[in-house]
């Protein structure tokens, strides 16, 4: 102790906790009290569940229906379970944290794949919450919504599409390739597959609040972002949006949010009335145009799919080349497929598709010699 300075011994003293009164509390002068009560358990929670959510709402049951039975766990519904899955349980996740939005290698201020998961649950759960839905299969969904995603964004959804028969959605590929290992319940599942507006309705109005909150989230933040980056400014935006809407995210969002649960609770069917819908789909085909499809992104995203396809051929050509990993609900591991069959392309896709942008980058430097000056600026990939 004698090495460290005086504010280091103090933090260090902390490291038991205070005790008290047979207690150890994080504060030597904590106070907080809330009386002897009976710890209220998953059992006594599914109980309220049905006393406080609407009618359609979508109820946990004991361990949930998964895949694989399980013992229900004590505390927690097992929708919680699967929350905490997706938080704790998954690599995927926190990779999100490397993988682009809208932006390659983003600015400090602009979001990543994982800031947009943590959006898309603020708004989802908000509406949810407002509308007497489950939270925590809402909040499940959609923090778990673009696991699936492969570096760069939907760039890599072209890129991987000609190896996956029937193409690479994302959205497909996280619920039962990504997010198989967890378990999770059918209904977290089914939420994470179809949230995309282009797959079949969800089957729970949880999934389909994660549907709305997903356009709601990215459209209101990845138009910030293009703000800030001198892309576009606010008084481009449609009248449609301007006079509805507003030009700040956080009125954006108030108009939006407020119109789903508005309509929700109205009519008793997840939606949006007509008039706010068509803001919100004008402000959509506005970023469509000015951001996601402006020279620069389609230049950009042309770069990353050639890097993209030339790494999933180069690992299936060489799957030695790749760490092994189990199989999902096989028990076995990916080592030892041949090179070029059908298990290696798969597992080529599975490995790139898992990568984060950075990552990539370098290892396109690295196998197949890119020079770090045709990949897109930003970063040093090699630190």
């Amino acid at each position: 102790m004698g090495d460290l300075t005086e504010r280091q011994q103090e933090w260090a003293a902390t490291m038991g906790g205070h005790r008290g009164g047979g207690l150890r509390r994080a504060h030597a002068d904590s106070g907080a009290v809330v009386g002897v009560v009976t710890p209220l358990g998953r059992a006594a929670r599914e109980d309220a569940e049905e006393a406080l959510l609407a009618p359609g709402a979508t109820r946990a049951r004991g361990a949930g229906n998964r895949a694989v039975d399980e013992r229900p766990d004590p505390m927690r519904t097992c929708f919680e379970r699967d929350r905490d899955r997706i938080l704790h349980g998954t690599t995927a996740f926190r990779r999100l944290a490397g993988k682009t939005q809208v932006f390659v290698f983003p600015e400090d201020h602009q979001r990543t794949r994982l800031t947009h998961a943590l959006e898309v649950a603020q708004v989802a759960t908000g509406i949810a919450r407002a509308c007497r839905l489950n939270v925590a299969l809402t909040e499940a969904i959609a923090l778990g919504h673009d696991c699936g995603h492969g570096p760069f964004g939907h760039a890599s959804e072209d890129a991987f599409t000609p190896y996956v028969p029937g193409g690479y959605d994302h959205a497909v590929w996280g619920a039962d390739v990504v997010l198989a290992p967890l378990n999770l319940c059918t209904e977290t599942l089914d939420g994470i597959r179809n949230h995309s507006w282009s797959r079949p309705a969800p089957s729970t109005p949880e999934g389909e609040v994660v549907s709305w909150a997903d356009r709601i989230a990215y459209v209101c933040h990845d138009f910030e972002d293009a703000v800030r980056a001198g892309i576009v400014t606010p008084a481009m935006l449609p009248e449609a949006v301007l006079g509805r809407c507003g030009e700040r995210r956080s009125r954006q969002l108030g108009a939006f949010i407020a119109g789903v649960v508005d309509a929700t609770t109205g009519t008793g069917e997840v939606g949006m009335a007509e008039p706010l819908a068509d803001a919100l789909a004008a402000f959509r085909a506005f970023n469509y145009e000015r951001i996601y499809m402006r020279r620069a992104s389609v230049a950009q995203g042309e770069i990353v799919e050639r890097v993209l396809r030339a790494l999933v051929e180069f690992y299936a050509d060489r799957p030695n080349a790749m760490p092994p990993r189990e199989l999902a609900g096989t028990g076995h591991s990916s080592e030892g497929s041949e090179a070029g069959s059908p298990q290696a392309l798969r597992e080529a896709v599975t490995y790139v598709a898992g990568m984060t942008d950075r990552f990539a980058f370098a290892q396109a430097m690295a196998h197949l010699g890119w020079d770090p000056a045709s990949l897109p600026a930003g970063v040093d990939v090699g630190h």
